[in-house]
């Protein structure tokens, strides 16, 4: 993507100095106003970014994603969930990462990031980064790199990650109510929530399949089961034999704080059945139904349940344009020691 700009860049160099070599001028003039007219704070990321300083950075974290999902089967759903609520807040900055202080609560105790979790596996990843070569890949990379392997390693496509990132330096966990879409949306309100993103509305769609891994608490979506509206009690664009089913997992004064859902039949796989499910009417949150229900959005949700390498594909350009937002550089971003922590000044 990034080479594309450069060529671009490089070509018109050349053709500035073929025009001025021969009007008489000196060609290093040109390319240094070139060189000044490219916004130095935008971060180029790429590929092979780490292939000189630490060519064994992603296989270190591909380890370390294999061994925490052995341990534990929530890790791969929760750290694809991580990159999707990092990238939304600031850009991907692993700023969701940080911890609270006594002067700030950080986006990871913001209410709608209470259940990711397993931010220690980013902390093994980096703490073994460290040893192989010292201060050189950044959390945010590490995020990226992660949700990519946990992806792969569930059946799900691979593709290169761009790199080249740097950590973020503020953390606020107020910015993760009015940033994240939540469950409850309607198709408008999440078109504008990924179009400020730079995201379309096959992007909205394709990175909505990532809950092909994942369970749900019952808050997410109890509002659809019981008190609808003032004259329905359920979500009429629910499946009425699966809502009774949720209603049975979800009693109306739950008391279990582990009750809930899992977002389609295959929640360990990454495949197209979470597609498959919503046209069936067993989409489990609201934002996740709507999809079928919105001429924008219902056809893609159509050729997703029919073609999962269709879905593969888009899903992969998604994911890499989303790592695209609000990248930071070294002028406005660090490489942390710690991913909890900012480096101390």
């Amino acid at each position: 993507m990034h080479h594309s700009y450069q060529t671009q860049i490089l070509l018109l160099a050349s053709l500035l100095i073929e025009q001025q070599e021969a009007m008489g001028y000196s060609y290093t003039t040109t390319v240094f106003l070139l060189l000044i007219a490219i916004p130095l704070s935008t971060a180029i990321l790429d590929s092979h970014y780490y292939e000189q300083t630490c060519p064994q950075a992603e296989q270190i974290i591909s380890d370390t994603i294999r061994n925490a999902s052995l341990f534990d089967s929530k890790v791969p759903a929760r750290l694809l969930r991580m990159f999707f609520h990092d990238c939304f807040v600031r850009g991907c900055d692993a700023s969701i990462l940080l911890d609270s202080t006594p002067g700030n609560k950080a986006e990871k105790d913001g209410p709608p990031n209470i259940s990711i979790r397993s931010f220690y596996v980013i902390e093994q990843a980096k703490a073994k980064l460290e040893k192989a070569c010292p201060r050189t890949v950044s959390c945010a990379d590490i995020i990226a790199i992660a949700a990519r392997d946990v992806v792969t390693q569930s059946g799900g496509p691979r593709w290169d990650v761009l790199k080249g990132r740097k950590d973020g330096k503020i953390s606020k966990a107020s910015e993760t109510t009015t940033n994240l879409p939540s469950p409850s949306f309607n198709i408008t309100q999440l078109i504008q929530s990924f179009g400020k993103r730079g995201l379309e509305i096959r992007d909205l769609v394709a990175l909505s399949g990532g809950h092909t891994l994942g369970f749900s608490h019952c808050s997410s979506f109890q509002s659809r089961l019981r008190s609808f509206t003032s004259t329905l009690d359920i979500d009429p664009t629910m499946n009425a034999i699966f809502a009774e089913s949720l209603r049975q997992a979800c009693p109306e004064h739950n008391r279990s704080p582990s009750a809930g859902q899992f977002l389609d039949t295959t929640s360990s796989k990454f495949d197209n059945d979470y597609y498959k499910q919503i046209v069936s009417g067993k989409g489990v949150f609201g934002s996740d139904q709507a999809l079928l229900n919105d001429y924008r959005t219902k056809w893609i949700v159509e050729s997703f349940a029919r073609d999962e390498q269709f879905f593969f594909k888009e899903f992969v350009g998604s994911m890499v344009k989303l790592g695209n937002v609000g990248v930071k550089s070294l002028g406005d971003g660090e490489i942390r020691l710690k991913c909890s922590l900012v480096n101390s000044s």
